[in-house]
């Protein structure tokens, strides 16, 4: 039970530090006004945390370990190399527009880390990059995709998900679904796919 509350309450610490950041950033937030928004003492963060600095890392790396890990789910599929594509694809995208704010902090605040703490941030950046381009390549090995340079593809589908990340609202114009199918369906664009008949359907 003990080992649960610890957990619970670290959850709490980085949401809140998160949304916190996220208003204010990183260097006009205090670690009182964590710990007020965490409803804790501020020595009761250093339970969970060395310094603000690493909760910052803790905030950015775990961004990039739950991406990791939802693209990695999304590719288990017994489909085709276009088909693991395509799921990683939408649940890239669907992971940016569901955790715009702390998207915002790993892309605004990494200037704010040391040396070594952004070599963490950036490794796993770089994994993630490397998962994408190789799903990539495996299209274009199997003759299914039109790959010009898999790394600048790459780059290209991260900044679509960083600009919904940026935009996206819940209750406009479309649903998040559409919005994932559009995007997927201009990704695979730049790489000669064909769209998924009857998948794409767009509101007037």
């Amino acid at each position: 039970m003990t080992v649960l509350i610890e957990r619970n309450s670290a959850d709490v610490i980085r949401t809140e530090a998160a949304k916190l950041f996220f208003e204010r950033g990183y260097d006009a937030t205090s670690l009182r006004q964590v710990a007020a928004a965490s409803g804790l003492k501020v020595g009761s963060l250093y339970n969970h945390i060395d310094s603000k600095e690493h909760l910052l890392l803790q905030i950015m790396g775990g961004i990039m370990d739950d991406l990791m890990g939802s693209i990695r789910r999304a590719v288990q599929t017994d489909g085709d190399a276009v088909d693991r594509l395509r799921a990683a694809l939408a649940a890239h995208l669907r992971f940016h527009a569901e955790r715009a704010q702390e998207v915002f902090i790993g892309n605004a605040e990494l200037r704010s880390l040391s040396e070594d703490a952004r070599k963490v941030v950036i490794e796993k950046r770089h994994e993630y990059e490397l998962l994408l381009q190789e799903l990539i390549e495996d299209a274009g090995r199997a003759g299914l995709a039109e790959v010009i340079d898999a790394r600048i593809h790459v780059y290209s589908f991260v900044a679509q998900a960083t600009h919904i990340a940026s935009w996206f609202k819940p209750g406009g114009r479309m649903t998040l679904d559409e919005i994932v199918d559009v995007y997927t369906q201009l990704a695979l664009r730049e790489l000669n796919i064909p769209a998924v008949p009857d998948t794409l359907h767009v509101p007037d």
